[in-house]
């Protein structure tokens, strides 16, 4: 989402094309900013982000086929490519209104720099000695920028810095600097409230807001919100916006508490602090502009939304989005739970319990599907998901789970799957079900789990430690961490080292993690689905792994989309995943209610 003076712009995926398209408001109503053939999508560092921003009479956004950056013109749509170059894809984008340009992350021939674009195909390196970039973020005067840097091997969210310098009037920066935070810790999203630079560190443990100054050359770091809460997510895509100035010292933030999102609003220095938008568990791409708030908003029970808010009265209305889902079918809400610390482990496991629609009871609990969210460094949000509404109207009760190496539960427990993954997720999943098992939440002998890319990897190792679960599903799940090693791009290319440790350090975890390795361990039935172009998960790795179960005489099944990559995007392919997946719940449902 962006604002500016061409007006309010966000993306929305339509299912139908598969591509990510341009909305806007200038007005009341929402309004298609491009037509359908236009996918607008940045694929830097795999994930992309910051695919869009506005300037004074266009909107600048990253084209996905061609991952060049186009002008749209705001009052008629009219769209132009303004960067040719072949090699490289953008994201990150910042409109500079001081210079008339673009600022940007440019990625190609396995480098990142920061750069700057001007009108059709003049991009001017501006800084280039780091591995990777965040998006910039510039002061009102312009004369000042900021961004973040990290080094291979870490990720973003183990260790980062603060780099800033000044801006020339010909638009050159001036006097880089880089400022490490106090202590060990990851930074993000820098953005300033006039002069003054503000950034989120978790160096005292969780993603706060600090405010930083050097005034006699040494970095002064002072805490704005010392609550002990994250106040973002990981961040896996470029320009993502969790708290915003509101000038006078006020300011908008987002806080987690037990995986919720709550977003809050203090007006100015001294005022009091007050949430906003009841309702909704989850808040992103907050951008304040011309007295309003702007910003996608998600709730467990509506689709997601684009909620204006009055920073004068703190109402909130809805530009787009917060449709009721379904028509005449009841929407099941999330229940959070928590499992208390036992048997050596000294953490929670936190997550959210839906219950079927069918009113199951104490005397008759409900089959359990456990899902392991991707990442793994993600979380599990208590937002509307219509594939957990799909189960829970077929009867099924779904656990969607914030294992160890969660976000959104501060640094200790997302630093705590270094080396552990493979381990501390599977106790955790096997917590969660045995203890939705204890408090009459689950059928013990009707257990299933599933996970998608890494949380099928989760999903895998659950399967090896014994016949707890009933089943198992991955979905685009890596079952083959060393052969997903020696192809992973650049971005993740030391993230497996720091899950698992160097395979030359301690070969045996790699061995005893990876779930074709252990194939022979598991002794109930599987089932696979695979994209053909899947970039990240190599197809063959699954192929490989049903090949080795099919070998041992165990049951694996496998469903082929050739046309899919990492994720499926379409929706024919989306409901063949589902309804094929159903069958096989039902089938092992129903053999264990006959006794088989």
């Amino acid at each position: 989402m962006t604002a500016g003076q061409a007006g309010v712009f966000w993306l929305e995926f339509d299912p139908d094309s598969g591509h990510n398209l341009l909305r806007k408001v200038s007005g009341e109503s929402p309004q298609w900013g491009t037509p359908p053939t236009i996918d607008i999508r940045s694929e830097v560092n795999g994930y992309g982000g910051g695919a869009l921003c506005a300037g004074r009479d266009a909107v600048y956004a990253v084209e996905a086929s061609q991952q060049q950056i186009h002008r749209i013109d705001a009052a008629t749509g009219a769209t132009s490519a303004i960067t040719q170059d072949a090699d490289a894809s953008f994201g990150g984008l910042v409109w500079d209104p001081f210079h008339h340009r673009t600022l940007a992350v440019r990625e190609r021939s396995g480098c990142q720099q920061l750069v700057a674009v001007r009108d059709y195909n003049e991009v001017v390196p501006l800084h280039d000695s780091e591995d990777f970039y965040s998006a910039p973020a510039l002061s009102a005067s312009g004369e000042r920028i900021a961004w973040i840097c990290w080094s291979l091997p870490d990720m973003p969210w183990v260790r980062s810095v603060l780099w800033t310098a000044e801006v020339g009037e010909d638009g050159a920066l001036i006097r880089a600097r880089c400022w490490p935070t106090p202590g060990e810790g990851s930074v993000q999203q820098p953005v300033f409230d006039g002069e003054t630079l503000h950034v989120l560190s978790d160096h005292e443990g969780w993603w706060q807001i600090w405010c930083v100054s050097w005034p006699d050359e040494q970095a002064r770091w002072t805490c704005l919100d010392s609550t002990a809460a994250d106040h973002a997510s990981s961040p896996w895509q470029l320009g993502e916006r969790h708290f915003c100035p509101l000038g006078q010292g006020g300011w908008v933030w987002v806080r987690y508490v037990n995986g919720v999102g709550e977003l809050w609003l203090k007006r100015s220095t001294g005022s009091s602090s007050a949430k906003v938008a009841p309702g909704f568990n989850d808040f992103r791409h907050i951008t304040v502009f011309d007295g309003q708030l702007y910003c996608i908003a998600r709730s467990a029970t509506r689709l997601d939304s684009v909620l204006a808010v009055d920073l004068a009265t703190n109402r909130a209305r809805l530009l787009a989005g917060d449709e009721a889902p379904f028509s005449d079918a009841p929407i099941v809400s999330p229940e959070p739970f928590q499992v208390p610390p036992s048997n050596g482990v000294t953490e929670e496991v936190a997550g959210f319990w839906y219950p079927p629609v069918d009113g199951s009871t104490d005397n008759n609990p409900p089959p359990l599907i456990l899902i392991a969210h991707g990442g793994p460094t993600s979380m599990a949000w208590p937002v509307f998901n219509p594939q957990v509404q799909f189960w829970c109207h077929h009867g099924f009760a779904v656990a969607d789970v914030n294992y160890r190496g969660s976000a959104g539960f501060g640094r200790r427990c997302r630093m705590a799957l270094a080396g552990n993954w493979g381990q501390s997720d599977v106790e955790d999943m096997e917590r969660a079900a045995d203890h939705l098992v204890a408090t009459g939440r689950a059928d013990v002998s009707r257990l299933f789990i599933q996970g998608r890319s890494s949380g099928g990897y989760t999903a895998l190792m659950a399967m090896t430690r014994g016949t707890r679960f009933r089943a198992g599903a991955s979905l685009f799940g890596v079952s083959d961490p060393a052969r997903l090693r020696e192809v992973t791009h650049r971005f993740e290319s030391g993230y497996l080292d720091w899950l698992l440790g160097a395979p030359s350090d301690y070969p045996e975890r790699w061995h005893e993690r990876t779930p074709v390795q252990q194939a022979h361990c598991i002794r109930r039935p599987m089932i696979f689905f695979q994209g053909g172009q899947d970039r990240v998960v190599v197809p063959e790795q699954t192929r490989q792994m049903v090949r080795v179960l099919e070998q041992n005489g165990q049951s694996a099944e496998l469903w082929w989309f050739e046309d899919e990559g990492h994720g499926f995007r379409q929706r024919k392919n989306q409901v063949a995943l589902l309804e094929n997946l159903l069958a096989f719940y039902d089938q092992h449902s129903r053999k264990c209610n006959d006794g088989g």
